[in-house]
């Protein structure tokens, strides 16, 4: 883990400092996330992976600017985080506008993000071309699968040129063949993108594929038991390779170890 005084102000560098979070009020008062110290570089590929009910999804909140600490400090390049100006956002489900095409759902996300109108379409198709959605704009939602959609999802994340991109268990409802193909198309989206990612998931095995550094979080409240830093290739492998390297079994085996150990 960086120290205290790791330069996190840049674009995209993430601090967190002593943060904890509650929710309710009284005897129905649940501390579901804390004490939590992070400090995430620039252009990490972050994984927050724990068993269900640890707290990573709150603290992907937190990040996001959706709710704010009960105690503590969260800053995204050197400010509080804002929601919708800090980072993208992926969710679990897609939450694209049905009555939107593929391409109209882009168009929305590039006008609040203040490109100008002329250079939407230029823009809405490059997004589409990088999660491998090009000739789709003109698709009705209901018309593509729910892989397709969450890339849609994705595209319109990456659609303002936010430094982060915070991604909320965004393949655990999908097959095992489609999200094995997103995850690579996540991978490679933030390798060249550069901007700093925060994943959430509950599988060892996503963490050990997608991660430049995995932090396992402990059950309620979420605290880090293990702060992991990856020394797996980011570019110019094969995933296919990758996935069956020596190296990639033995993190995700130390992974689901570290998982069933901080949930016990």
């Amino acid at each position: 883990m960086p120290s205290p005084n790791s330069d996190t102000t840049g674009d995209g560098g993430i601090h967190i400092r002593n943060v904890s979070h509650r929710y309710g009020k009284g005897d129905n008062e649940v501390t579901a996330l804390g004490p939590v110290n992070l400090d995430v570089d620039p252009g990490a590929f972050l994984v927050l992976v724990g068993a269900s009910g640890c707290g990573k999804s709150t603290l992907l909140r937190l990040i996001a600017g959706f709710e704010a600490p009960s105690e503590g400090q969260v800053q995204v390049s050197g400010s509080a985080p804002s929601p919708g100006v800090s980072a993208g956002v992926v969710f679990q489900q897609p939450r694209l506008f049905p009555w939107r095409t593929v391409g109209g759902n882009i168009d929305l996300a590039l006008k609040y993000a203040k490109v100008p109108r002329e250079r939407r379409a230029q823009r809405r198709d490059e997004l589409l071309d990088r999660v491998g959605l090009e000739s789709t704009a003109d698709r009705k939602i209901w018309e593509i699968s729910g892989g397709q959609q969450q890339r849609v999802a994705i595209a319109r994340a990456l659609a303002a040129e936010t430094p982060t991109f915070l991604l909320d268990e965004p393949f655990a409802a999908l097959d095992a063949l489609t999200r094995e193909r997103l995850q690579e198309d996540v991978r490679q989206v933030s390798a060249e993108s550069g901007r700093t990612t925060v994943f959430v998931t509950h599988s060892a095995d996503e963490a050990a594929f997608l991660g430049s550094r995995i932090v396992v979080l402990t059950r309620r409240p979420g605290q880090v038991a293990l702060d992991l830093p990856v020394n797996l290739p980011r570019t110019g492998v094969d995933p296919d390779d990758l996935r069956q390297s020596a190296e990639y079994t033995e993190l995700r085996a130390e992974v689901g170890r570290a998982v069933k150990a901080a949930a016990a």
